[in-house]
């Protein structure tokens, strides 16, 4: 996957779990109904594109017209699976983290969206929120500010209260990325 462009690689290393969950599920049809739940749930969070096209695939349908209609991160996530159906060895490796500093720009832009009103990134920050909350550490740290931020909080101490060294500077970064959307 080396030759994949950054952000590609930090969805890939994201989702990494979701999408081997769902490759997994294919290949052992025993697997689906904690699937079907599992994407069930997702929907209610506010992925009803991704559920849909995952449902496309887990109904044997395999051409990129389900694509449709997906933004970027929900596609990137469609590819793997499709790739990862064909050829197992193509799944994002498991062991990988995100690079926080390439997550500041993604987040600010959901948390200014949040701020204006757009339900769509607000029901994401809150699944993203969810996952953060149960890695644990400065990530769930994060999870609990968020709705400060989206509120337009900007106070860089009190946000960075009680994390190391890397949530401080995923704090900074994002703080840098909304001071650069104007609402800093």
């Amino acid at each position: 996957m080396a030759d994949l462009p950054d952000a590609v690689e930090q969805v890939l290393t994201l989702h990494a779990p979701f999408i081997h969950a769902v490759v997994n599920a294919l290949r052992d049809r025993s697997q689906l109904p904690g699937l079907r739940e599992y994407l069930d749930a997702a929907e209610s969070q506010g992925w009803p594109h991704l559920v849909r096209a995952l449902r496309q695939i887990i109904d044997g349908r395999r051409d990129v017209s389900i694509k449709l209609g997906l933004d970027e991160e929900d596609g990137i996530i469609v590819d793997a699976v499709l790739r990862g159906i064909d050829n197992p060895a193509t799944l994002p490796a498991l062991d990988r983290k995100p690079e926080a500093s390439a997550a500041a720009p993604g987040l600010a832009a959901m948390i200014e969206a949040a701020g204006r009103g757009d339900a769509q990134a607000l029901a994401a920050l809150a699944n993203m929120a969810e996952q953060m909350l149960r890695a644990g550490g400065d990530m769930a740290r994060l999870s609990a500010i968020l709705r400060r931020l989206v509120n337009g909080e900007r106070d860089a101490e009190a946000l960075m209260k009680g994390m190391g060294a890397l949530g401080r500077q995923l704090v900074r970064n994002i703080l840098g990325e909304l001071g650069k959307g104007g609402l800093h």
